[in-house]
Parts: C-alpha cells; structure tokens; sequence
C-alpha cells in the first residue's frame, strides 16, 4: 500500500462527514442504539461497534487503520501514551511466575515495570547486552514468556538483529515486543522481521508538533483484541478523540518532515566531528558506529536523535555550553518542530560527577526542523565556552 494513499486516504470516508476534508473530532462519550439486536452485540465486542469512546471512536479508528498499515500490521491500537502502550503490551502475555528477558537499558518507564511492579506478582526480568543472538539464548528460561527490545536504544543507540531474535523466540514460543519510537514504521519494520508486538511513543515523530501525548502498539489482530479487552479498556488508557486527530495532523507531513531532518542531521553531524571540542558522535549511521551495518540491513534510514561526548572536564562546563546555547531547548523526548538536547550531566550531582566517564559527559540531541545552518551556528558559538 502506498504510503501517500495510508497517510491521506485510508480510512477517510468523506461521505460520512459533511465531505469535509479533514477527518471530524467525534468528540462523543456515547453512542446511541436503534435495536437491542445491535446493542446487544456492542457488548459482547466493544471493538466491533461504537459504544462508549473509552474503546472504540470514529476518530480513532481512522487513526487506527493508518498505523496498522504503516507497520504492515494486522490491526493497531492507540493509548494515552507510550508507557501505556508498554505497560499494556507486556502485562496481558505474562503472568505470575512468568520471566522477562530485556535489553539493557530500556526506557525509564519500561525499566521501572519490570524493576518496581511486576515483581510484586513473581515476575522477573533478566537484562542482557542484545547486541549479540548469544545473549538471548543464554538468558531464556523454562518460564519465560517476553522478549522485550528497544531498537535502536534512545541514547547510545545498540540495536538487535530483530530477524534473529524473533526466529530464536517463535522456535521457543516465547513474545517479541519492540520499541519502535526511534526509527518510525517509515524507517524500519519489525513486523515484516517477524517481531510480534511493536510499538511506538507517538508523541515523538507521529505527532510530529510537541503538543500531544500517546502510543501506539501494532500486530496481529488476535493479540491485539485481547490486549484491547483485558487492558485498554480495563485500564482506562485508550487515547482521547482529540488527540487521536492530533496525531492524524501529524502523519500528513510525516515522510516531508523526516526527509528535512534527515539533511539537517547529516549536516550537522560532519560539522560535530570535525569539532575539536566534540570527542565523538554516536549515530546509527556514523561509520564508525559498531553496529553500522546492522543499521544499513535494518533500516532504511534514521534521523534527528544523536549523541555527542563533549570535551568537557567539568560539571559547570557542560552546564554552561547547554545554556550558551540560543535555539536547542533543554527538554526530554524528540521528534517535535524543536531542536533539543539533554545532557547526561543534568542527572548528576556535581560533586559525583567524573570527567573520566564518558557517560557523564554525553548529551543527547534531537535537531528539529530548524534550517541546517542556523543549528550550526548556534552550536559553534556555544562550544567555544567547553
């Protein structure tokens, strides 16, 4: 399916809104039933009729069609944002004394799951190196149920052979779930890979405008109807009608806005490593990025989210380039019009902080849509206070 057809014409049935251009807000709690007959099967199947907009809303469902086959994916469904999504995916295929196994490092909000909750209902989770098959195969046990990965990671950037990894997982009848916010279905593909479960935060570059809060989590429409009934609507967490056309706005300019911060990334990044206050720029596609040919396999592209390690030999001096810095915000996530970064450094006090750690002296960056040069300059005047 074309994706100028996903992104502008499916699911748009024009002839049921007034043949308004723009897909109408449904912003209804309710809906109303002609026949028992009918209402009757509303209740049986929340997902198979518009009852009650905490499941199924007109708005959402276009916006649900679009992301299923963004990601070739049998169905989609949204939540109220990416932790959710995660939550929801990973709760409905364990149980007590069920094993997790998952990258090092995931996200926060991942790592705490499987760290503070699910340990609670005897549920464990075994963190390895996934750049390597080895470590799964090691790692799995008679119990384990999910194989939670982040690919690439949202800082360093490590990636898996999701290839391998879902054919070691289907050989042991063991879940695969991805976090795909990095790479967008525009720029890899888990389910075509085999990987059961993807899953994206939407507030990144789906909705493209910083305005908006949500996740997303595509596969087979089985798995995804029960986590529909077990979890979305148990929970609560199903995105609002609102921000489910927020995010219908921002896959219009998708394709256009990753190809502007794609150029402005390669520029950006030749200017960094040819800076002598810049040690090195971690990116999937540097060329001396240790998993670059993964990243050429598995991607077909990537933008927008890099590192830096600063020459820097203080706390104060990573401080003072951040807030030298005239068009970057200091803000967590990416994906927005804005240019950002954040310093490793703002996490540690400055009496632990040690220049001899590179971690302490990383900054991640998301360049936005800000022209190329602008960008440069900025940071070229900034540095020169490292």
């Amino acid at each position: 399916m074309e994706i100028s057809h996903i992104l502008n014409e499916l699911g748009e049935d024009r002839s049921l809104y007034f043949n308004a251009v723009s897909p109408p807000i449904v912003q209804s709690s309710n809906f109303v039933f002609d026949t028992f007959e009918d209402l009757r099967r509303a209740f049986e199947n929340e997902d198979s009729a518009y009852l009650y907009s905490r499941g199924k809303n007109p708005t959402i469902e276009i916006l649900r069609k679009k992301l299923a086959a963004l990601d070739g994916a049998e169905d989609a469904l949204v939540f109220n944002s990416g932790a959710s999504a995660i939550f929801a995916s990973v709760l409905a295929n364990v149980g007590a004394g069920d094993h997790i196994i998952s990258v090092d490092k995931p996200y926060s909000w991942a790592w705490r799951m499987f760290d503070n909750m699910l340990p609670r209902f005897n549920v464990s989770t075994t963190y390895i190196d996934g750049t390597r098959i080895e470590n799964f195969e090691k790692a799995i046990l008679p119990n384990t149920r999910i194989i939670y990965l982040e690919c690439p990671n949202s800082n360093t950037f490590e990636m898996q052979d999701l290839e391998a990894v879902a054919r070691l997982a289907k050989e042991r009848g063991i879940i695969t779930i991805v976090d795909n916010s990095y790479s967008t279905p525009l720029h890899q593909k888990p389910i075509s890979l085999g990987i059961d479960l993807s899953l994206q935060s939407a507030t990144k570059y789906l909705g493209g405008h910083s305005d908006t809060v949500a996740g997303v989590l595509t596969g087979r429409k089985d798995m995804l109807q029960k986590i529909f009934n077990e979890q979305l609507l148990n929970n609560g967490s199903g995105i609002s009608p609102f921000n489910a056309w927020l995010i219908l706005r921002g896959l219009r300019t998708l394709p256009v806005r990753l190809q502007h911060i794609t150029k402005t990334t390669e520029k950006v990044i030749g200017f960094l490593k040819n800076h002598p206050k810049i040690e090195r720029v971690i990116f999937p596609f540097d060329e001396n990025f240790p998993q670059i040919e993964l990243a050429r396999k598995q991607l077909s592209g990537a933008c927008g989210l890099l590192t830096i390690v600063l020459k820097a030999d203080s706390h104060e001096a990573i401080e003072r380039f951040t807030y030298s810095l005239k068009h970057f915000l200091v803000a967590v996530s990416w994906g927005g019009h804005e240019s950002l970064i954040l310093p490793q450094a703002a996490g540690i006090a400055p009496e632990n902080f040690d220049p001899t750690v590179e971690k302490h002296r990383m900054a991640r960056m998301y360049l936005g849509l800000e022209d190329a040069d602008y960008l440069i300059q900025d940071l070229e005047q900034a540095l020169t206070v490292l």
